[in-house]
């Protein structure tokens, strides 16, 4: 595992904005009580890097989460950058579907009352 001093430092801009902005997000998740603590994921693919993506860290709740706590993992489920194990109940969902999808960037899955899968 990388670091967080260094991961920032190779880190290219593209992939810091969506750090920032999936960070972003897990924290709106949290404000609306749209978490289950554990089995809600958001993920979304690294610029540049078809088969690697970010993903909230097991052991974080959503409100605790920020753009440098956020692992790197590429498809094979390895651990790229970040200091937390993955949920690899997460790590299945979010690499069969931005697999089967290499046109969206995001994938938001929720196990809510109000249980939704949002693509973009």
């Amino acid at each position: 595992m990388i670091d967080s001093e260094s991961r920032q430092d190779t880190m290219l801009d593209g992939e810091k904005e969506v750090r920032r902005d999936l960070a972003a997000c897990y924290r709106l998740f949290a404000k609306y009580g749209r978490t289950d603590v554990t089995l809600t994921h958001l993920s979304a693919r690294v610029p540049g890097q078809a088969y690697q993506y970010l993903i909230n860290p097991y052991g974080l709740l959503f409100h605790e989460i920020t753009a440098s706590s956020l692992l790197k993992v590429d498809f094979n489920g390895n651990i790229l950058a970040g200091d937390y194990p993955v949920n690899e109940a997460g790590h299945a969902i979010h690499t069969a579907v931005l697999k089967a999808r290499p046109d969206i960037n995001a994938v938001l899955h929720s196990h809510t009352r109000a249980g939704m899968a949002v693509l973009t």
